[in-house]
């Protein structure tokens, strides 16, 4: 097949590209022409025709001059099939795996300060993409949406008028054997973790919308409540000494058994004003699975995520996770088997401290996950199947 791809820019640690540069290697080895859209790339894959859409402008702009300038160069050649990961004018196949605007703005305003809520979807930016993304998930320009999360396709359907028939769930897909391959003893010592430290590590990006603020207030609140029994067992004191919450004080003879709580967090995130004597700030790593095999538990708590990758790639090392229902791929968690999904990421909460406490309380071991649901490889067929379906519609 003679195959478009569109994505508006390179992100050398941005899931959606990464997952596209892995898919474009697959479309080539198979055989496919394959014409990659773009602002610009860093290294094509060999094989992909790159076309240079040039810069679109400033953010407000940016996104619908890309779209209407990708529109005419597409237009101006003939494919058996368009398949667009970025809103757009006319495409036979979308992968909304950036989830749907509005419901990141509507989460933005559920977890701001009261103050700040007025003034969030404020802005030229935020028009023109709800504007953008009513035009894409209009099935007059689109033929068929991929969705990576049962969350986002229901929110597609709340929202837009689109077929459910021609709304198709393909999960992400990661090269799981890259995280079976990293020594635990030697990762651990390059971030200088002692072995009785229970790691809890954070991936991402973005930290209001990864929910950062919530991982670091969860992991700050077990240690101190575990930091305050000790004393207490040191001193011979009681439980009425203890200045904290109700569940602060119910948890105490639960925290005895953990271990100290340490934070790694990697990613491009701005470090937060304060001291943070248990938590090491690595910035973005190429080699994240270094990271996944140094911790002992992911703990992310997105306020939206369509389906986070990093979860994918901690349950592949082997981590088991704690997210939060705001994140599509909580639908591959089943409950203290391989983790734990709560429902807000603001709930520091004695039941999120307690899983928290109840992972720490295990040995590091593997969860009872299909690895093969998690492959790139399953990811690629099920993508290659809509596109040829796609690409028969055409045909009709």
């Amino acid at each position: 097949m003679k195959l478009a791809l569109i994505r508006r820019r390179f992100a050398a640690t941005g899931g959606a590209e990464l997952y596209l540069q892995r898919l474009l290697d697959a479309l080539v080895a198979g055989g496919h022409e394959v014409h990659l859209y773009a602002e610009s790339w860093e290294q094509p894959p060999k094989g992909v025709q790159f076309h240079s859409v040039g810069d679109t402008g400033s953010r407000a702009m940016g996104p619908v001059n890309f779209a209407r300038r990708v529109d005419g160069m597409v237009g101006a050649e003939k494919f058996d099939c368009v398949f667009s990961l970025e809103r757009t004018l006319k495409q036979d196949v979308y992968r909304a795996g950036d989830g749907l605007h509005r419901e990141w703005l509507a989460a933005r305003r559920k977890y701001a300060p009261w103050w700040k809520r007025p003034l969030i979807g404020l802005g030229g930016f935020h028009r023109n993409m709800l504007e953008l993304e009513a035009q894409t998930l209009n099935p007059k320009n689109t033929g068929r949406i991929i969705v990576n999360s049962n969350m986002v396709e229901r929110e597609i359907l709340k929202h837009f008028d689109f077929p459910a028939a021609k709304i198709h769930l393909v999960r992400n897909g990661i090269d799981v054997e890259r995280f079976h391959n990293v020594r635990r003893a030697e990762a651990r010592q390059r971030f200088g973790f002692d072995k009785n430290d229970f790691v809890c590590l954070f991936i991402g990006s973005g930290q209001e919308r990864k929910g950062l603020k919530h991982v670091l207030r969860t992991t700050a609140a077990v240690e101190e409540v575990r930091e305050s029994l000790v004393d207490l067992q040191t001193e011979h004191l009681t439980a009425e000494r203890l200045h904290g919450s109700d569940w602060q004080i119910d948890l105490m003879p639960k925290l005895a058994p953990t271990r100290p709580i340490k934070t790694l967090v990697v990613g491009k995130v701005s470090r937060p004003a304060g001291t943070w004597e248990n938590v090491i700030f690595t910035g973005p790593m190429q080699d994240v699975e270094v990271a996944c095999a140094a911790a002992d538990l992911f703990l992310f708590l997105p306020i939206y995520e369509p389906s986070s990758n990093v979860v994918c790639e901690a349950l592949a090392s082997g981590l088991p996770v704690i997210t939060t229902a705001c994140n599509g791929a909580s639908e591959l968690i089943e409950q203290r088997v391989n983790g734990s999904v709560i429902q807000r990421p603001d709930d520091v909460s004695a039941a999120l401290v307690e899983t928290l406490y109840w992972m720490s309380a295990r040995h590091h071991h593997l969860p009872h996950t299909d690895l093969s649901q998690l492959a790139l490889e399953r990811n690629v067929a099920e993508t290659m199947t809509i596109l040829e379906r796609a690409a028969a519609d055409k045909q009709k």
